[in-house]
């Protein structure tokens, strides 16, 4: 168990594969059928009406979130009830999850996004960027945002990361195979995002498929854990939610900066650079403990 994956942990429980349909089967009608029908009832709760256009930034961003508590209770109930094994196997195999590890991973994204998706972007596009800050509006919505996106995020990485790549490896251990998998599988729901619309497929390859979907599913196979992956995509999230809130994407918030244009171009040449950084700052800054040592 000392030196188990996360992966090799899929066959610690019951793992046939008509298993793993049925716990799609019921992730997904909780995400997208109860899911959808929170959302459509914060929409009537608020406005009176199942339109996502009328709400106020708050309306909004609860429209778009109502729906990841049952997406994670789907989760919960499929490897718990239908994998008969503890929910901590989608992050790790080990008896404890290092949350020293998903911290470092939150720094090592939050740098790069930071520094080269925000002020980057000021520096080259000043126009585009408008300071619009309502300190009470603002202090009301931190730790909404904060737990929300938490849900968010780490929803998305026990499902994408976890789940779909652990039921991958029962057709396949080839690392390939499970990483390209997970980028697929986590690139096809997010084609509906209105930044696809505004970047096409440029935005589609390095936002979706290569760092998110590519990228951390890689790292997750280094280091046999989804820690990593967990931290760096609440980082990620948190910074658009809280800090730089571009117009007309998926998620309206009463962030300070609003950024009223999105530049696709410098979004891709933005991530080539801030991969790297990343990968430097999680492997070379931080030391690896035993929990984190990347796996052969």
């Amino acid at each position: 168990m000392k030196n188990a994956t996360y992966v090799e942990a899929a066959r610690w429980g019951k793992y046939r594969g008509w298993r793993y349909v049925l716990g799609l089967v019921i992730i997904l009608f909780a995400w997208l059928v109860v899911g959808t029908g929170a959302s459509v009832l914060v929409a009537f709760a608020l406005s009176g009406q199942p339109d996502y256009s009328v709400l106020g930034p708050f309306g909004k961003f609860l429209f778009v979130m109502a729906g990841f508590p049952f997406f994670l209770a789907g989760v919960l109930i499929a490897v718990t009830l239908i994998h008969r094994r503890y929910p901590r196997t989608l992050i790790t195999a080990r008896e404890r999850i290092d949350w020293r590890r998903i911290g470092q991973g939150f720094v090592a994204w939050s740098v790069p996004a930071f520094l080269i998706g925000g002020l980057g972007q000021y520096l080259f596009y000043p126009d585009t960027f408008s300071f619009n800050f309502d300190l009470a509006t603002f202090a009301l919505f931190v730790p909404l945002a904060l737990v929300f996106t938490a849900i968010q995020t780490t929803t998305e990485e026990l499902f994408f990361r976890g789940y779909i790549v652990q039921g991958a490896s029962m057709i396949s251990a080839n690392r390939v195979f499970l990483a390209l998998v997970a980028a697929v599988v986590f690139t096809l729901p997010h084609l509906l995002n209105p930044e696809v619309s505004a970047g096409g497929w440029l935005t589609v390859f390095s936002n979706y498929f290569l760092v998110p979907g590519l990228l951390w599913t890689v790292v997750s196979l280094i280091d046999g854990t989804t820690e990593l992956a967990i931290g760096a995509h609440f980082a990620n999230n948190i910074i658009g939610i809280l800090l730089f809130n571009i117009t007309g994407s998926a998620v309206t918030t009463p962030a300070p900066f609003t950024i009223s244009e999105y530049h696709a171009t410098y979004g891709a040449l933005s991530v080539l650079v801030a991969i790297p950084i990343f990968l430097a700052i999680a492997y070379k800054v931080f030391k690896r403990n035993e929990a984190s040592e990347p796996v052969s």
